[in-house]
């Protein structure tokens, strides 16, 4: 089924508002140990229509707006906005994001179809000139993004994510991890 005469294809079960209520942030704290924050989040897709690259490549995309809160007091810790963009003849799927830390990326990856639903998994790397990452000096220097990995699923109703951000941040390697399992509101497709 279209949507103002476009075929969003797999992407198009995303379109909606989806709520979380489970999410686990594990971040650094300022010694570079784990420090575990439980969260609600909130995720809302919109359709942003076909894009058409040098007459060759055909994209749709969908554009998305992700808040979090701590769930102990409700404060906002994370706002992120970007797209999730796919390629219909090779099934390339990719992820642009941008935080208010000075930090934007282009993940890329493959989505694959199963029984239940699909699975979107991207990465980025700093430094790669496809799927990279780009941030701003002070990030650079005190809390580098290294790498970007990230599996998105859906089944039905429930939208779940794991993703990874490799950093260097307070001298040591960390392993920042975030996972949540959402569950759809509102369904914006008709």
């Amino acid at each position: 089924m279209e949507i103002d005469g476009v075929d969003y294809g797999p992407l198009r079960a995303l379109i909606g508002k989806w709520i979380g209520e489970r999410g686990v942030d594990v971040a650094p704290d300022s010694d570079g140990k784990q420090d575990r924050t439980e969260f609600i989040d909130e995720i809302e897709f919109l359709p942003s229509g076909p894009a058409e690259n040098a007459e060759e490549q055909e994209l749709v995309s969908l554009r998305y707006h992700h808040v979090v809160r701590k769930k102990e007091n409700g404060k906002i810790f994370h706002d992120q906005i970007g797209h999730w963009i796919y390629e219909p003849e090779t099934g390339l799927i990719m992820h642009s994001l941008t935080i208010p830390r000075a930090v934007v990326l282009l993940a890329g990856g493959k989505l694959t179809e199963n029984d239940a639903g699909w699975v979107a998994e991207v990465k980025a790397t700093a430094g790669d000139n496809s799927f990279g990452i780009a941030q701003s000096p002070f990030m650079n220097e005190k809390a580098k993004t290294k790498a970007f990995e990230m599996s998105l699923s859906l089944e039905g109703d429930t939208l779940s994510y794991k993703e990874t951000t490799y950093l260097h941040i307070y001298g040591v390697d960390f392993d920042h991890v975030d996972k949540s399992s959402l569950r759809r509101v509102t369904y914006d497709q008709d």
